[in-house]
């Protein structure tokens, strides 16, 4: 556990150096008599009271929080006091008036306080119900379903192509995907049909199919035929790269309004937030050449290759008597 107790502890020194600025913070007001305030930790001049404990245990991801607040309580009690004895020794040194720790404490500030800014913009923003349902309306294709099995017969340089298997040109493979649909009109079983000739091994095995997909799913040419075509009916045999495909449907939803609603909501908002956002940043101007793309480097010249030294016509002593 280890690791998780000095990433637990470096996401509470974040959270509290953040809000100390650049000195200690103030003493906490007294706490009610309602609601008492305990120190639960303490070690000569340096004291945490529950509430600050709890509050930097709410600065944790929710992933950790459990553990934290759980069985990891007393571990990230320890990790939370080694930053605060930190702290305390930083300050008596003189740490937060170094430049580059302002430089951090500024930026840690100003992300906090945007981010409690952005919770406010969010919290500001009002979804109607009739809203919602325009919105459902407007968008109801997003939401339709397919169920639906296929076969498919590749052709040679196709990604579905299968090892071994005799490769056939794009004209040879049309003309089998043809004569396997006149079989299949004329009563032949889809699913044994599949499992015989389909080269998706993947949804071969299961008689061609392919689940329940929604829009975006398929390559384009087949989720066009597939949400085109009447359940029960087989489709003409479409070309898409992995090959030509025969498709039989065996149902279409669409999700209703009630299950849709949540992601809707949630999808509106972000959107509402976003808008906030952009019209935030409206006049920008930056200085478009310091955030010019960098230029390629300029590639060094080849070197020279290095010539030979010429070879001298006067002829070497002979060493013959």
């Amino acid at each position: 556990m280890k690791k998780s107790s000095m990433i637990l502890f470096a996401l509470a020194l974040t959270a509290a150096v953040a809000v100390a600025q650049d000195k200690p913070a103030a003493p906490a007001a007294a706490p009610a008599a309602s609601a008492p305030d305990p120190v639960i930790v303490s070690v000569g001049d340096v004291t945490i009271h529950r509430s600050e404990f709890e509050n930097a245990l709410k600065t944790l991801p929710a992933e950790y929080q459990s553990y934290a607040a759980g069985p990891g309580k007393k571990q990230f009690a320890e990790d939370f006091l080694r930053m605060k004895l930190l702290a305390a020794q930083g300050y008596k040194n003189g740490l937060q008036n170094e430049p580059d720790v302002v430089a951090q404490l500024s930026l840690m500030r100003d992300n906090l306080v945007a981010n409690a800014q952005l919770q406010k913009i969010d919290k500001a923003v009002s979804i109607s119900e009739d809203d919602l349902k325009k919105a459902y309306e407007a968008n109801k294709n997003e939401y339709e379903q397919v169920h639906a099995r296929h076969i498919l017969i590749a052709f040679k340089g196709s990604p579905a192509a299968q090892p071994g298997k005799k490769e056939l040109t794009e004209a040879e493979a049309k003309a089998k995907a043809e004569d396997i649909r006149a079989k299949l009109v004329a009563g032949a079983d889809f699913a044994e049909m599949a499992k015989k000739e389909s080269d998706d091994s993947g949804s071969g095995i299961r008689g061609g199919d392919l689940g329940t997909f929604g829009r975006g799913q398929m390559v384009p040419e087949f989720e066009k035929a597939a949400f085109e075509a009447k359940v029960g009916e087989i489709s003409p045999v479409i070309r898409t790269k992995y090959g030509f495909h025969i498709i039989k449907v065996e149902s279409h939803e669409t999700t209703p309004f009630s299950e849709a609603r949540a992601s809707l909501e949630k999808s509106l908002r972000q959107k509402q937030v976003q808008a906030q956002l952009d019209k935030l940043k409206e006049g920008a101007k930056f200085d478009e050449a310091y955030f010019a793309a960098p230029k390629p480097a300029t590639p060094a010249p080849a070197a020279e290759p290095v010539k030979p030294a010429a070879k001298s016509d006067a002829k070497k002593p002979s060493t013959k008597k």
